[in-house]
């Protein structure tokens, strides 16, 4: 069977990208538009990985992982921020919640399905 991943982002093109790199590389994704969707989709689904953006209308990044974290099913699925944040001091508030790693965008595919395998195979 293969590994779920949820990915959480406004923007449509970068969904897209990143559905079509881990779905080419045999990951099952479901996408969501902002944080409360993607809320809603791991409330309703069981997910190994969960990307999301910080920068999002309705719910952030930071406020997803921090309510993931809150779900037992979410207390310690791998959750990468992947968002054009790359100030320190975000990178630290984002592990102060609970984001397993950091990605810049744009990102490299390659390097996308790199840290995919490291954290969940």
């Amino acid at each position: 069977m293969s590994k779920r991943v949820l990915t959480v982002d406004d923007s449509a093109s970068i969904r897209q990208m990143v559905a079509f790199t881990l779905k080419s590389a045999g990951y099952d994704v479901t996408e969501a538009v902002d944080g409360n969707a993607g809320l809603n989709q791991a409330k309703t689904q069981s997910f190994d990985l969960v990307l999301t953006d910080q920068n999002m209308p309705g719910m952030d990044g930071l406020t997803l992982i921090r309510n993931l974290r809150t779900l037992p099913d979410y207390a310690t699925t791998p959750i990468l921020m992947l968002t054009t944040e790359a100030s320190d001091s975000m990178k630290q508030q984002g592990r102060a919640v609970g984001a397993t790693g950091w990605l810049v965008k744009p990102f490299d595919p390659q390097k996308l399905l790199e840290v995919t395998r490291k954290v969940i195979g």
